[in-house]
């Protein structure tokens, strides 16, 4: 039987086990925002996705459960309005409805305050949520944050990373260090070969 998650808050305690359950007691909508399972390193295919709540660019509560039943690409992005970050978010945006028509919801995740994203959402016209991670609770149970190396010197940031989720809320592909340009071609691609 797989160990029961455990609840992150707003520190920086390192990621202990994989979980495959939510805590006892939790549900999407009585958890807090910063409320996560936490896997060890980084997830792969087959791994249960951690559920969080996090607030939007609106600072409305969004829930990857509220997305049950749906597939979901989730993408982490390490700030708002600066060149990769844009080009990335800009080219969800100019494939958003093929990937809804095909199932797919799309949702971004940054370190940024909901303030920071509204301006960002609002300035390159994206439709689809933005949510803010400002402890980094999310990013960490995701792997999606830690070294990496940045003009050729080790640094601790957010790494660029997306993962599609299937409707049960299983890992179905975990893509990490991605490159902003070219990065939703390429998923695309490999989208359109699996469905």
């Amino acid at each position: 039987m797989p160990p029961a998650a455990k609840k992150v808050q707003a520190s920086a305690a390192s990621p202990t086990r994989r979980s495959t359950q939510r805590p006892a007691g939790t549900d999407s909508q009585h958890a807090s925002p910063d409320t996560v399972a936490v896997p060890t390193g980084r997830l792969t295919e087959g791994d249960v996705a951690p559920d969080f709540q996090l607030a939007d660019a609106d600072g409305q509560s969004v829930a990857l459960s509220q997305f049950r039943g749906r597939h979901v690409i989730l993408y982490f992005y390490p700030a708002a309005s600066t060149p990769g970050c844009t080009t990335e978010a800009g080219d969800f945006r100019d494939n958003l409805t093929g990937l809804e028509e095909a199932g797919y919801a799309v949702l971004g995740i940054s370190p940024d305050a909901p303030a920071k994203l509204q301006a960002f959402r609002d300035a390159e016209g994206l439709t689809f949520p933005l949510l803010s991670d400002p402890t980094r609770a999310v990013l960490q149970a995701y792997g999606a944050f830690g070294t990496k190396t940045m003009y050729g010197k080790q640094v601790q940031g957010v790494i660029r990373s997306t993962f599609v989720i299937g409707p049960s809320g299983v890992v179905e592909k975990a893509m990490y260090n991605v490159r902003a340009t070219g990065h939703v071609a390429k998923l695309l691609r490999e989208l359109d070969a699996s469905v």
